[in-house]
């Protein structure tokens, strides 16, 4: 299976997906990974514990796979 690498939305640069908000390195444009539910789009919660890391939806009261999760990349500031 191919490692899907998230780009900037503004400059196309290579992103880390391992920050959930960082600092693009080519515009310097300040950048956050959401979670949201692949069923109905509601941002989702973030659970941790003993290493492990899952995610709740509350709007469909239902833990979501981390494999099934859509992540959308959003730019923090300049009025967004």
């Amino acid at each position: 299976m191919n490692e899907y690498t998230p780009c900037c939305p503004v400059c196309a640069a290579e992103l880390d997906p391992r920050h959930d908000e960082q600092q693009c390195p080519g515009c310097q444009a300040v950048l956050r990974f959401e979670a949201s539910c692949p069923d109905c789009g509601a941002p989702l919660e973030q659970l941790q514990g003993c290493g492990a890391v899952n995610y709740f939806c509350q709007d469909c009261s239902s833990l979501i796979s981390k494999h099934r999760i859509v992540f959308a990349i959003r730019q923090v500031g300049d009025g967004e």
